[in-house]
């Protein structure tokens, strides 16, 4: 299985690359982003790609991949509607409508977030803009496309977030993962477990097509037996 991966180099795209690389039925791993990781490994290939809503001429670098996995995401903290919905939508749609056109045999799985808003018409701005983001990526003619949807993520072996606050957050939550994994299955999961999910859609699929963090976990503690 050959598989593309967008944002690699935040805390999600670095949980999913590891269960990629680690994973002896993934042939092939492309991680594409403005940055790279800079990670050395035999199934890995990286792609510097400053703009992310423009893939003209980019047609054999994008082809010939079973499955995406897109990691990437903003804070919408002190955004305009209009602003977050063009780093999240726009950006997001790009990327899937030059990918299904060369990939229609493709698994698309969007890393969204817990209170999404499928309706688009709620109060929360962001909910509704990852909900509209959400819908219009399930109506495209992808072979299968899931959308994933956690709320608190704690970081694993390593892995680090770049904002700031939320690294203080996951040091402060570490000795209580358990705990909380356990006490609030609806809020809590794990880059491993959230990683080894998203590998484990691109290669088998689900009856679900939106996954809250309880079905994650519930995949994710699956795989793990």
């Amino acid at each position: 299985m050959d598989i593309l991966i967008f944002g690699a180099t935040g805390m999600v795209g670095q949980g999913a690359l590891r269960e990629c690389l680690a994973d002896p039925e993934v042939h092939r791993v492309v991680a594409l982003g403005r940055t790279i990781t800079g990670r050395q490994h035999p199934k890995l290939r990286e792609l510097a790609h400053a703009d992310l809503l423009d893939y003209s001429g980019m047609d054999r670098e994008l082809s010939g991949f079973d499955a995406c996995l897109f990691c990437l995401g903003v804070s919408s903290a002190g955004m305009t509607e209009a602003a977050y919905g063009h780093l999240t939508f726009d950006l997001t749609l790009a990327a899937a409508r030059a990918l299904v056109h060369l990939n229609p045999d493709m698994t698309f799985i969007y890393v969204s977030g817990a209170g999404t808003d499928s309706t688009e018409s709620g109060r929360t701005m962001w909910a509704r803009v990852k909900g509209k983001t959400e819908n219009a990526l399930l109506a495209l003619p992808f072979k299968s496309a899931f959308m994933l949807r956690p709320a608190l993520i704690q970081p694993l072996h390593g892995i680090t977030s770049k904002t700031r606050s939320y690294r203080v957050l996951y040091a402060a939550t570490a000795p209580l993962l358990p705990l909380l994994l356990a006490l609030f299955p609806n809020y809590v999961t794990t880059t491993e477990r959230l990683g080894r999910v998203m590998v484990y859609l691109a290669k088998r699929g689900d009856e679900k097509a939106v996954l809250e963090a309880r079905d994650i976990n519930r995949l994710g503690a699956a795989l793990a037996h």
